[in-house]
């Protein structure tokens, strides 16, 4: 195991520094650069070329990149060309709230999905089958932004029993009202994950019951609960846990519309906010962040998958 994660740790070592390369080269790409941002109207040559030295603009890319990932490695993500507040503490207090939200939609996609799919598969074409197949159905086709205007307009301007979002208070000094205005969005997220997690658990049950392994653990005389939890779950986990890694990817890098539909102060708020603003350095910084959690998340499903099938570890 240990050297399975060491292999996994090298290679993710390398593709973060192919990320960093690519993440810099994407916004050198970009026509104008941070001078443009920063003099606006007052730009003249003269002026533009001093500010361009001053930031080392001039000096040839491969010289920029080594100084931007030599600032990179010492924790430092630049200026904002907009708030003139460095990259690494914006990120910084607004990561949390996008991570937070990730995992919060996560478990509710798992407790509703998981189960579901788990049941619906003990019980191919019953009633609950069939019911549940039609639910995930709806709920892949359901975008995630009109399912959030959705609760916004039922539970907070119709019913009103939760706000419409802004910013969070501690989890910990006010966790009730931290969840009144977490909860929504997580569920918008949340939701559409639970029908992708129904699908593959379902799926990957009915392959497992049917091997030879759980006819032979009825044949011991086992029960059903221990044989469908403690024999059957536990290998077909492995596509779900393949599922919920690229849902919590994909939650944590497109999250932007639902913070932005709920005014929440997370991660994907800000990147489009830099976008809308051309702020190319906090752009560069909150790729590069997207990028490491990315990877970070790839390494956590290659140990899940070693501890669920032990005989990955030593492929």
């Amino acid at each position: 195991m240990r050297h399975h994660v060491v292999r996994r740790l090298l290679s993710a070592g390398v593709t973060v520094l192919i990320l960093s390369v690519v993440v810099f080269g994407s916004i050198e790409l970009i026509p104008s650069d941070a001078v443009d941002i920063m003099l606006g109207l007052r730009r003249t040559e003269e002026s533009a070329a001093a500010l361009r030295h001053k930031l080392g603009l001039d000096l040839p890319p491969a010289v920029r990149y080594v100084r931007w990932l030599g600032g990179v490695l010492r924790g430092s993500l630049g200026t904002s060309l907009v708030t003139e507040e460095p990259v690494a503490d914006s990120i910084r207090q607004r990561l949390p709230v996008t991570a937070q939200l990730a995992l919060l939609a996560t478990l509710i996609g798992v407790a509703i999905g998981v189960p579901s799919g788990l049941l619906s598969a003990t019980r191919r074409y019953s009633v609950i089958d069939h019911i549940s197949t039609i639910g995930s159905t709806i709920g892949v086709s359901v975008p995630d932004f009109w399912l959030a205007t959705l609760l916004i307009l039922v539970l907070s301007v119709k019913w009103r029993v939760l706000p419409l979002g802004g910013l969070l208070p501690s989890g910990l000094e006010d966790p009730v009202g931290y969840l009144k205005r977490m909860i929504m969005p997580a569920v918008s997220l949340g939701l559409p994950s639970a029908a992708v997690y129904f699908r593959m658990t379902r799926s990957a049950m009915l392959e497992v019951i049917h091997t030879e392994y759980i006819t032979t653990a009825y044949g011991k005389g086992l029960s059903e609960r221990r044989v469908i939890v403690g024999h059957a779950l536990k290998n077909a986990l492995i596509p779900v846990v393949t599922a919920a890694g690229l849902e919590l990817t994909w939650m944590v890098g497109g999250s932007f519309i639902i913070e932005s539909i709920f005014a929440l102060p997370g991660l994907g708020r800000v990147t489009l906010q830099a976008i809308f603003q051309r702020d190319y350095t906090m752009i560069q910084g909150c790729l590069l962040v997207y990028s490491v959690v990315v990877v970070a998340l790839s390494i956590g499903m290659d140990l899940v998958y070693a501890w669920l099938d032990p005989r990955i570890r030593y492929e």
